[in-house]
């Protein structure tokens, strides 16, 4: 009797664990929507989480010149601890150059990783590094999340498409 609910104590445990472990600290489902300057552009994002620990994306940008850097893939997302998730995403980009830069098309791949932390109840930290064919990715700033459905970001971003920027945003949860 004692090695029948031990046993079945373990399966239990085991069976529960998994699942605490897997819940994730920050929602995956969001549009965003972004300006930026140095240089001057707008630009918005989407997630979709397609299972608990991976997401859908899809993010474009442009600076107003007949010009674009669209790009779409997959990520995926889980806890590290209870304030800080680890995230990455593999995705592919279309970019158009403006004419003043030449006008060229371009497709290259994007490979990045990175951390969103809680600071405080409403302040989230992030950063994410990464490659985008021969450039170097880097992202970081603060969100503040006035509601669970609201946040506000400030960003310094280097996408790897147009140099350093200093971002605003705006982000909604569903």
């Amino acid at each position: 009797m004692l090695k029948k609910t031990a046993f079945l104590s373990i399966i239990g445990l085991a069976s529960a664990l998994p699942n605490a472990a897997s819940a994730n600290n920050f929602s995956y489902n969001f549009l965003e929507v972004r300006t930026a300057i140095s240089p001057e552009s707008f630009g918005g994002e989407f997630s979709s989480n397609f299972t608990e620990n991976s997401h859908f994306i899809v993010r474009a940008d442009t600076r107003f010149d007949h010009d674009w850097d669209v790009a779409g893939g997959i990520g995926f997302n889980g806890p590290i601890n209870q304030f800080i998730d680890v995230y990455g995403q593999l995705m592919l980009h279309n970019i158009r150059m403006p004419k003043d830069e030449g006008g060229d098309s371009d497709t290259i791949y994007e490979i990045n990783v990175g951390t969103r932390v809680w600071l405080t109840n409403q302040l989230e930290g992030h950063v994410k590094v990464g490659r985008a064919d021969e450039s170097g990715v880097f992202i970081g700033g603060i969100r503040f999340h006035s509601t669970e459905q609201l946040s506000l970001s400030a960003e310094a971003r280097n996408a790897g498409v147009w140099g350093p920027q200093i971002t605003m945003g705006v982000r909604f949860n569903y």
